[in-house]
């Protein structure tokens, strides 16, 4: 994922500050994904965006966690934005949880290396109170609400949706996994099949 200065919140930066934390980000997303979080170091991160010192990560995030929260918060951003852009007016609760699951799989096709990075946070940084409410709001939260709504709404049938959220949530996981086992999976498909078998279990 190309991290550019309009995919981070207003903080009243200058062109070029913008510009360096965009570049920052990115290579932590492609340094996450390589290495894992463990191994992400900033004489990585600056490697591998061609930066002359670490002392330039430092002055714009300060520590690794502050880095990190800023990534998640730009990830979760740009998934949230692309996300909505697919969901169509989320009337049709049936059609809005099918496009929920086809655009899930659409972004990890489209940013492997952000949803690999995202999950290496969700495996080590949680623990913060910020992050982890992020966290389950983005993967179950706005999921399960949507799913409530549509039980009153007489559209899905009787289940636990918190329950229903996350085993979704884990089938996603799921096609990450067989994507990088397979990088040629279709995920077209695989979306497809997701979609309809989650249709099934929450129809009335």
């Amino acid at each position: 994922m190309q991290i550019t200065a309009d995919m981070q919140p207003d903080l009243g930066l200058s062109v070029t500050e913008a510009a360096r934390r965009a570049q920052i980000l990115t290579a932590t997303i492609g340094t996450i994904a390589e290495h894992g979080y463990a191994g992400t170091s900033f004489e990585r991160i600056r490697e591998r965006a061609g930066l002359s010192s670490t002392r330039i990560i430092t002055y714009h995030f300060g520590t690794k966690q502050n880095l990190m929260t800023a990534l998640l918060g730009t990830i979760i951003h740009v998934k949230d934005r692309y996300l909505t852009e697919r969901a169509g007016s989320g009337e049709d609760r049936v059609a809005a949880l099918r496009a929920h699951i086809e655009s899930e799989l659409a972004f990890l096709r489209a940013h492997p290396s952000a949803v690999r990075a995202l999950a290496e946070i969700a495996r080590n940084a949680t623990g913060e109170p910020v992050t982890d409410a992020l966290l389950a709001d983005l993967r179950m939260g706005r999921l399960a609400r949507q799913l409530g709504q549509g039980q009153r709404e007489g559209v899905f049938g009787e289940f636990d949706a918190g329950i229903m959220a996350r085993t979704i949530a884990q089938a996603v996981d799921g096609a990450a996994a067989a994507l990088a086992d397979n990088p040629q999976l279709d995920l077209d498909a695989y979306g497809q099949e997701l979609a309809a078998l989650f249709e099934k279990a929450t129809a009335p």
